[in-house]
């Protein structure tokens, strides 16, 4: 999740990854080692955020 600078904060994706069980992938070997399926599912859990916050569905 990195390469062209981040949108989201680095707290927020910590957050989002202890939630969805890949903390300690990160943790240990950074986020290069997370699966491009749990990155996609970590995008989709912030864009959630998001909408929730602006009142979105």
């Amino acid at each position: 999740m990195s390469g062209r600078g981040s949108m989201m904060s680095e707290q927020l994706k910590m957050e989002i990854a202890k939630e969805l069980g890949v903390y300690d992938t990160v943790k240990n070997g950074g986020w290069g080692d997370v699966s491009s399926k749990d990155c996609g599912n970590i995008v989709k859990k912030a864009i959630e955020m998001a909408e929730r916050s602006i009142g979105g569905s």
